[in-house]
């Protein structure tokens, strides 16, 4: 199910301005891949290049390639609502749809893209897609009540339920616990690792020791000033990234000097 993504000498815009500058990449399947550095380096900016949600705000562009196992996500014809099915997202806050229950949310996506299914197999989409994200023993009674609802964290685990229910081949995660207390994050930190013997995942994290605990591969992003794009300075296994990094300025950000 999982894929290789690998992009080359991307750059990222909006309108005139560069945001990213020439990333070139390989992100591995079945594995967390984690994306750190200081705010504004375009972390975030390049993990929604890799689905075209940076597509949704006008006069952004990309040059250069995304290969998902070869293929060019932004070749002619390539339809990008497909590419958002390929490659989900999960949200820095937890955002389930306010007057949908727990169940409706699960199948949202579904719904948007008039798939019709038989209820017998909605009722098991929904509940395979909750128990792949931890949550039907907590909601398998209240499946009809409100997603909005539930705690902070199990919102969370609903909108990567949310995700899971699209069958992608790769989870794209923004901070996904930034806006969780400690025992939500270490929800979903127990997922990630769940979740990669599935997916490709890639992470964009500010918590070091969390890149540290959930990812197999770390890329550093930096950036020279405000008004430059970001760039990747160096990606490499996380445990080398953390431990005897090739490049000052990584181990200047990991050891807390600057960012």
């Amino acid at each position: 199910m999982s894929k290789r993504i690998e992009t080359t000498d991307l750059n990222v815009y909006y309108g005139n301005f560069r945001a990213v500058e020439d990333v070139t990449i390989t992100i591995e399947p079945r594995a967390v891949t984690a994306f750190i550095g200081p705010s504004g380096c375009g972390k975030s900016t390049f993990l929604r290049t890799l689905n075209r949600m940076h597509e949704v705000i006008p006069g952004a562009h990309v040059e250069g390639e995304v290969l998902l196992d070869g293929e060019n996500l932004y070749g002619p014809g390539v339809d990008p609502v497909r590419v958002r099915r390929q490659v989900g997202m999960v949200f820095q806050r937890p955002n389930p749809f306010p007057t949908m229950s727990i169940k409706e949310n699960v199948l949202a996506g579904i719904r948007l893209n008039n798939k019709r299914m038989p209820k017998d197999d909605q009722d098991a989409l929904v509940e395979s897609s909750l128990r792949g994200a931890n949550l039907w023993e907590e909601v398998k009674n209240r499946l009809e009540l409100p997603g909005s609802g539930l705690s902070g964290g199990q919102q969370q685990r609903l909108c990567i339920a949310r995700a899971i229910a699209m069958s992608p081949e790769v989870l794209l995660m923004d901070e996904p616990c930034s806006a969780l207390d400690p025992i939500s994050t270490l929800a979903i930190e127990d997922l990630i690792a769940e979740l990669k013997q599935k997916y490709t995942i890639v992470i964009v994290t500010h918590n070091m020791q969390q890149a540290a605990r959930v990812s197999d591969t770390t890329a550093f992003f930096n950036i020279a000033g405000t008004g430059a794009p970001g760039k990747l300075i160096e990606v490499g296994p996380t445990d080398k990234i953390f431990s005897a990094p090739d490049v000052q300025a990584t181990e200047d950000y990991i050891s807390g000097r600057f960012g």
